[in-house]
């Protein structure tokens, strides 16, 4: 029989992939897209921003109400949320209304992983929760590969509009089955075995539930702040695989749109790569009684890959030197996102959700300033290079900041 919370991993492990095929399909079709609605690539920079934006201001709010009214009924509310917007992407008609409707998309996206968190601390025991975190972030990479291969295909079958159609009804697919199957508790689930809920209760981490969190309490924490900071540096890297890199390789490199795919698919597996080695080597030395550094050393060590790998990326003249270098550095960023997700939990607990989400508030404002970073350093300094360095400067910055963490310090503590 198949425990109950390997079935939940595995349905957050699809909506992972899900969310990132939902998310990187306009960056494929960003040819339609600004040839149809007649866009520049500042305008589409602004367009993706606009996502960014809206991912980054709903963060926390999304992850309080999963903290007070469970994973169950807003993680359902959010994937279908998105899964609207998704659809009516496709019904656009010019600039304003795609600004809003991406805004609105990113909205609704974001209660999407700090709902998984809260879901993991409630389900996941403590030596599980590394590896747990890490195949949920492998499948948002494999989603980006899977975009970047199949999307460029169905535009062709079907167009971009109808694209974005078919992954909206996909989306409330999965919403019904998340709803039917999943409980809050896992002693509420129907079907769990009374073996696997002892063990669940008994290795999982307990909150203080006579805690309640305030703004002051996030303010105050100065774990709260190294998280933030240090994530608003993650993904001003990543970002920029997300929404800049088909169609950088695409211009750079002379390429076609399949064949662009497939070499900007190769960095989201390295991705996912990173993300399960990260899980495992947190687990390990969690294992061996060295919580902090379970945390920090997956981390540096990622941070450290990754700003090597995007400032020899970006000498490259091949498309293949060029895109293993940014895959070294993919590898090293997405090794850095389960202990940071990890470290949320450890020290939000019954607050996961809302902790959760406010790092990646501040992460995603870094994925808002990177889609209008590239295209406009870009026009300034006449050369990509600029983009690339201060990349790494951030990411050096970063792999500094997690010698400060201490995830043994509950929120409550200063």
């Amino acid at each position: 029989m198949i425990p109950s919370r390997a079935l939940l991993v595995g349905a957050t492990f699809l909506l992972a992939v899900l969310l990132y095929v939902d998310r990187i399909c306009i960056s494929t079709a960003k040819d339609g897209i600004t040839v149809d609605l007649g866009l520049t690539d500042k305008q589409f920079g602004w367009v993706l921003s606009a996502f960014a934006l809206g991912y980054a201001l709903f963060q926390t709010p999304s992850g309080w109400l999963a903290d007070r009214f469970g994973p169950r009924r807003v993680l359902t509310f959010v994937v279908a949320l998105w899964s609207l917007f998704t659809g009516l992407t496709g019904w656009v008609i010019g600039y304003v209304s795609m600004l809003v409707v991406r805004f609105l998309f990113g909205a609704g996206e974001a209660g999407g992983f700090p709902c998984m968190a809260r879901a993991i601390y409630s389900w996941v025991p403590m030596k599980e929760r590394g590896q747990v975190t890490g195949i949920n972030f492998s499948g948002g990479r494999i989603g980006g590969a899977l975009a970047l291969v199949l999307i460029p295909w169905m535009i062709q079958a079907m167009g971009w509009r109808n694209m974005f159609h078919v992954l909206m009804l996909v989306g409330g697919v999965w919403a019904v089955a998340w709803y039917a199957w999943f409980r809050d508790d896992p002693a509420s689930h129907p079907r769990i075995s009374p073996d696997e809920l002892n063990y669940i209760l008994t290795h999982r981490q307990e909150g203080r539930p006579e805690s309640r969190l305030s703004a002051r309490m996030l303010l105050r924490s100065s774990n709260m702040w190294l998280a933030m900071a240090q994530y608003f540096c993650s993904n001003f890297t990543f970002f920029f695989m997300l929404s800049w890199l088909f169609p950088y390789l695409k211009k750079t490199y002379n390429l076609d749109p399949v064949t662009a795919g497939w070499y900007s698919a190769s960095t989201f597996i390295a991705g996912a790569c990173g993300n399960v080695v990260a899980g495992r080597v947190i687990d390990l030395i969690y294992r061996s009684g060295k919580w902090r550094l379970s945390r920090q050393l997956p981390a540096i060590i990622g941070f450290a890959l990754a700003a090597v790998g995007v400032v020899i990326g970006a000498q490259m003249d091949t498309v293949g030197l060029a895109v293993f270098w940014l895959s070294v550095a993919v590898f090293g960023a997405d090794m850095t996102l389960a202990p940071s997700w990890a470290f949320c939990t450890d020290i939000g607990r019954q607050h996961s959700g809302a902790v959760s989400g406010t790092m990646n508030m501040a992460g995603n404002l870094g994925s808002f300033v990177t889609t209008l970073a590239f295209p406009y350093l870009l026009d300034w300094t006449r050369t990509h290079v600029t983009f690339f360095y201060i990349a790494a400067g951030l990411n050096v910055m970063a792999a500094v900041l997690w010698l400060g963490v201490k995830p043994e310090q509950p929120l409550e503590e200063k």
